[in-house]
C-alpha cells in the first residue's frame, strides 16, 4: 500500500460522519430523552407524586450530582477501556434507571433513580464528545460537534408532542408511560452504539476528517504547558456559568407556562417543542461559526444571546415576548457544549482532550446542580421564577464579557 495516498476512498462517506449519527443518537437518549424530558414531564410528575417545587427542583439536582460524579471519574475510565465501552455502560445505567423512574413512588425513589440518570448521562456523553477531537480535525470540529449536538433538540421535540399525548391518553399515570417509552428508546440507542461507536480513526484504516494545518512541536501541545491550567479554569468557569443557566430555564420554563401564563399542557409542550426544533440547529450553526472566528467570540455571541432570552423570560412580557423568549434560547442552547467539545481540542491538543473536557463539564456539571434547585427555592419562595431568569440573565452576561478576554489557541490542529 502507497503510504501517501488517501487512507480513504473520496468515493465513501468518511466513517468519521458515521461516529457523528451515532453520537446524534447518543446525545437524543442520554441527554436530550433523560434530561430535558423532564421538563414536560415536571408538572404532571409533580402531581402524580404530590411533591412541591422545591422537592421536584432536588429531584432534578439529583440528576446533576449523578452527573458531576460521573465526569469526575470518567477519564480514568476513558484511559482504562476506552470510550466505546464507556458509553454503553452509561446508556444501559440509564435505560435501568429510566426503568426505574417510571415506577417510582414518593420523594427518595424518584431521587435515587435519577441520580443513577444522572451518572449514565455522564459516562455516555463525556466519551461521545471526545471522540469529537480524535475523529475531526480543528477546521471541522465546529461543525462536527454541532451536528453530535442536535441530538438534544430532536429529543425535546419529541418531548414536547408525546408527553401532552400520553397524559391525554393515560391521565394521572401519563408521566409514567413516558419515562417507560424512554426507557426502550435509550436501549435501542445503547444497541446501536454497541455496534457502531469506533475509538478513533485508526481502528477503520483512517486519518482524522479536516485540513492538515502545519504542524510544529509547539501546535501539538502533548505536555503541560505554562498557563494551560490557568486557561483550564477560565473554559470552566465559563461552562458553569453556562450550567447554572440554561437549566433554570429548560427546568422550569414549561411550568412557567402553566401556571403563570395559564397555558394548557398541550400549549405549553407545542411551544417547548419549538425551542427543541430551534435548537436542532444551535450547535450546527454556532459551532461552524465559532470555526470561523474562533471560539472566545463565538462563546461570547451565544452568551449574549441566551442573555437576551433569559431577561425576556423575567420580565413578563406577555405571550409574544414569550415566544421571542423561547425561539432565542432553542437557537443558542446547545451551542456551549459544540464550542467547548471543540475548543479543548484546539487549546490543549488530542492527547488531552478527554481530561481537558472533562475537567470543565466538572465545573458544568457543578454549575447545573447548583441551578435548578436554586431556581426552585426562588420559585418557592417568590411564587415566580421571573427573578431567577434575571439572576440568570445577569450570569450569562457576565460570561460574555468574560469570554472575550480568552487568548488564542496553542493549537489548530
Amino acid at each position: 500500500m502507497n503510504n501517501n495516498s488517501p487512507p480513504a476512498s473520496t468515493s465513501r462517506i468518511h466513517y468519521g460522519w458515521v461516529i457523528v449519527g451515532v453520537g446524534f443518537l447518543i446525545i437524543f437518549a442520554c441527554i436530550g430523552l433523560a434530561r430535558y424530558a423532564y421538563t414536560m414531564l415536571l408538572p404532571s410528575m409533580q402531581s402524580g407524586l404530590e411533591l412541591p417545587f422545591d422537592r421536584m427542583g432536588f429531584i432534578g439536582t439529583g440528576n446533576f450530582c449523578g452527573y458531576l460524579l460521573a465526569v469526575v471519574m470518567a477519564p480514568q475510565m476513558i484511559r482504562r477501556f476506552k470510550p466505546r465501552p464507556v458509553i454503553s455502560g452509561g446508556l444501559l445505567l440509564i435505560t435501568l434507571a429510566l426503568f426505574g423512574v417510571s415506577a417510582a413512588r414518593g420523594f427518595v425513589m424518584p431521587l435515587v433513580c435519577y441520580f443513577l440518570v444522572g451518572m449514565g448521562t455522564g459516562f455516555a456523553n463525556i466519551p461521545t464528545m471526545v471522540l469529537i477531537s480524535h475523529w475531526f480535525r480543528s477546521d471541522q470540529r465546529g461543525k462536527a460537534a454541532g451536528l453530535m449536538i442536535g441530538g438534544n433538540g430532536a429529543a425535546i421535540m419529541l418531548a414536547g408532542v408525546l408527553v401532552p399525548f400520553l397524559n391525554r391518553t393515560f391521565g394521572s399515570n401519563g408521566w409514567r408511560i413516558g419515562w417507560l417509552l424512554l426507557a426502550v428508546i435509550a436501549l435501542l440507542v445503547t444497541i446501536a452504539a454497541t455496534w457502531l461507536v469506533r475509538n478513533h480513526p485508526s481502528d477503520k484504516g483512517l486519518e482524522p476528517l479536516g485540513r492538515v494545518a502545519p504542524v510544529s512541536p509547539g501546535q501539538l501541545v502533548p505536555h503541560e504547558q505554562r498557563g494551560d491550567g490557568a486557561l483550564l479554569l477560565r473554559l470552566g468557569l465559563l461552562y458553569m456559568a453556562f450550567g447554572a443557566t440554561f437549566m433554570v430555564y429548560g427546568t422550569f420554563i414549561v411550568t412557567t407556562m402553566v401556571r403563570e401564563y395559564g397555558f394548557s399542557e398541550a400549549k405549553a409542550g407545542l411551544y417547548w417543542s419549538w425551542a427543541g426544533f430551534f435548537s436542532l440547529f444551535s450547535g450546527l450553526f454556532f459551532g461552524i461559526i465559532s470555526d470561523r472566528i474562533g471560539r472566545k467570540y463565538g462563546l461570547a455571541l451565544v452568551f449574549a444571546v441566551q442573555s437576551a432570552a433569559y431577561v425576556l423570560a423575567g420580565s413578563n412580557p406577555g405571550t409574544p415576548g414569550l415566544v421571542v423568549s423561547i425561539v432565542l434560547y432553542g437557537s443558542a442552547v446547545f451551542a456551549i457544549p459544540a464550542i467547548m467539545a471543540a475548543a479543548v481540542g484546539d487549546y490543549l491538543g488530542l492527547s488531552r482532550a478527554a481530561s481537558a473536557f472533562a475537567t470543565i463539564t466538572i465545573f458544568f456539571a457543578a454549575g447545573q446542580t447548583i441551578g435548578p434547585a436554586t431556581a426552585g427555592v426562588i420559585g418557592r419562595a417568590c411564587g415566580s421564577f421571573s427573578n431567577a431568569y434575571l439572576l440568570a440573565a445577569t450570569i450569562t452576561f457576565t460570561a460574555m464579557i468574560f469570554a472575550l478576554f480568552l487568548p488564542k489557541p496553542h493549537s489548530e490542529n
